[in-house]
């Protein structure tokens, strides 16, 4: 394995280990999952009834065998043979109803419980800002939806359930069994030090196992999102057969957990039931020591009714071993999911957040500073202001701090010191969704949905129309490109637009745009992936749209900054210059040398 490939690991573990710790059995995760049983009470306590129900049911008609063999067998009464056989096979149909209907509302509760859980995470993440999604790998995200939520649903299906069942058997059989015969019931007693030991040296190996899997997938799952994403990336620099040694590395070490997990169980759950056969061992010998004694008491018939029970003794105790197990898996899932919601924003909104009634447009930074991290401020002392209908240019190199004005004003991220004023109004004390309601956004890396075209347009605005998405259209005079589409408006579009041009896809985001009429827009270079001759199709209808609106314009094309009100010219997070263009062309300094490279650089847009 290379360096780079090993170092490429070691970061992705390191990523993976800021999970939540697995911690031993926590009664309080499961109470956790169960709160959200509450709106289903009536079926879940239904349920429970069942399940009772179902843990006395079954050693009950193991008992019945027992009375039949000690009562009608032993007496040659063949009519009471056949009672008791009535009898024992319409209990048995009762206790088949009784699973039935057990296993069919658990799996109801657990489909509600788990829809109910994913749908607060989704609206948890939603409304997480921006920090949060630049911070947080895609791959741990999507795990947290897949196969944290299935581990979850394991452990509200089966685990709680079941484990209850399988209790109340042993619960009840040694009931009856300390009932009939209270010295034979001590043998089968004393396998209990032996079950403890056994138990607690295997938990603490497996909730190590079992959260290392965990975690690896989580890794595995992150990096096919991440191979998905960037296969332009992995095939544009040959990095195919790289990339796949590395998942097969990853995919490896999973797989090696996994078996780990194997090699576990695989000894625990042996000696668990070589334990239970010793113990019967024990019961035949002392058992038929005291039918062939005279002055025991015990008949032939009660122990074989006490071997039956024990049987339903021993039988749970391999099933609640396995439970155990898929008991830490759940609540490894549970622990990272409710450790995802309770994931605190690296800010949150006022509480007197307030809307904007009469929304204008004028924007104001007053001695404005931000850095994404601590320690490396991106902006720097920032000031100036935008008055409505103004359009305001930003132009620099990468990484000058352009796009974060306009994160900025979007409310994406709080600025660390200065004010933003909208209207007049500290950005901090509106209500951010107000706020987005006025903003109209188009990106360079436009984002669309999977649907039709119509349905993306229709993205602009909540409750618009079709009738209005295709004014929007006609104001951009983009009509004939979206006909010439083989559907038309109809058109599917792929995940984030493909099967369409990046013109198209811009032509569809501006139309979006448009159809959300805002008082403020933000056009991150929004034309630099545009041709030249759609790019003009485009400057009539972008003049109109934004005539009476503040804009806010990073670009390249000389075309967009040429008309803007004032040019802000950015360097290392500071405003290095400021004015128009001609004003700035005059001034001969940075922005006149950008914009003789934009004038050699693209010939279409050399300008004087």
């Amino acid at each position: 394995m290379t360096k780079m490939k090993q170092s490429q690991i070691s970061h992705v573990k390191r990523d993976s280990d800021r999970d939540v710790n697995i911690k031993p059995i926590d009664f309080s995760i499961f109470s956790r999952i169960f709160s959200y049983s509450k709106p289903y009470t009536a079926k879940r306590n239904l349920l429970v009834a069942l399940v009772l129900t179902r843990s006395v049911q079954l050693p009950v008609l193991t008992w019945i065998i027992g009375i039949i063999i000690n009562g009608p067998v032993e007496s040659g009464d063949m009519a009471g043979i056949w009672r008791g056989v009535a009898g024992f096979l319409l209990f048995a149909a009762f206790t088949q109803i009784c699973f039935y209907f057990r296993q069919r509302l658990a799996m109801e509760l657990g489909e509600s419980v788990i829809h109910d859980l994913r749908k607060d995470m989704l609206e948890h993440i939603i409304y997480m800002p921006m920090g949060f999604f630049t911070k947080t790998r895609l791959g741990r995200i999507i795990s947290r939806f897949t196969s944290d939520s299935e581990a979850v649903r394991t452990g509200i299906q089966n685990v709680v359930f079941v484990s209850t069942v399988q209790m109340g058997n042993m619960i009840i059989a040694a009931i009856l069994m300390a009932y009939y015969d209270w010295k034979l019931f001590i043998v089968v007693a004393s396998m209990g030090p032996a079950i403890w030991l056994i138990n607690r040296y295997f938990r603490l190996k497996l909730i190590h196992a079992y959260r290392e899997v965990q975690e690896s997938f989580s890794r595995v799952s992150a990096t096919v999102v991440e191979s998905i994403r960037g296969i332009r990336i992995i095939q544009g620099y040959s990095r195919e057969k790289f990339n796949a040694e590395l998942f097969r590395d990853l995919a490896f070490d999973h797989s090696n957990y996994n078996l780990k997990v194997a090699r576990t169980e695989a000894v625990f759950l042996p000696l668990l039931e070589l334990n239970s056969q010793f113990v019967l061992s024990a019961l035949i010998i002392i058992g038929g020591y005291r039918v062939l004694s005279p002055d025991s008491g015990i008949t032939i018939g009660t122990m074989i009714q006490f071997l039956f029970l024990s049987n339903f003794f021993f039988a749970p105790i391999q099933t609640l071993a396995g439970q155990y197990n898929q008991a830490l898996t759940a609540m490894a899932g549970a622990e990272r999911v409710f450790a995802f919601i309770d994931k605190e924003p690296d800010w949150k909104e006022k509480e007197n957040v307030q809307d904007i009634a009469d929304f204008k447009g004028r924007v104001e930074f007053k001695n404005v500073s931000f850095s994404y991290n601590p320690g490396k401020e991106i902006l720097k002392d920032i000031n100036f202001s935008a008055d409505p209908g103004q359009t305001i240019a930003l132009v620099g190199s990468t990484g000058s701090g352009k796009t974060t004005v306009t994160n900025l004003i979007a409310k994406f991220y709080p600025p660390n010191s200065g004010e933003i004023l909208i209207d007049g109004r500290n950005i901090l004390d509106i209500k951010a969704e107000s706020l987005r309601k006025h903003l109209g956004i188009v990106l360079q890396m436009n984002f669309l949905f999977s649907g039709t075209v119509m349905e993306n347009i229709l993205v602009g605005r909540v409750g618009a129309t079709e009738k209005e998405a295709v004014e929007a259209v006609l104001k951009l005079d983009c009509l004939d490109v979206i006909e010439d589409l083989p559907e038309g408006f109809r058109t599917r579009v792929g995940e984030n637009g493909i099967g369409l041009s990046m013109g198209q896809r811009q032509l569809i985001c501006f139309s979006r745009a448009m159809l959300a009429n805002p008082k403020i827009f933000i056009l991150d270079e929004a034309t630099s992936s545009v041709d030249s001759l759609t790019e003009l199709k485009l400057q009539n209808a972008l003049a109109k749209l934004l005539a009476n609106r503040t804009s806010f314009v990073v670009a390249h094309r000389l075309s967009t900054i040429k008309n803007a009100n004032m040019v802000l010219v950015m360097e290392d997070g500071r405003i290095a210059e400021r004015g128009t263009h001609s004003e700035l062309i005059g001034l001969g300094g940075i922005y006149a040398g950008l914009y003789r490279e934009f004038s050699l650089g693209v010939g279409s847009d050399r300008e004087q």
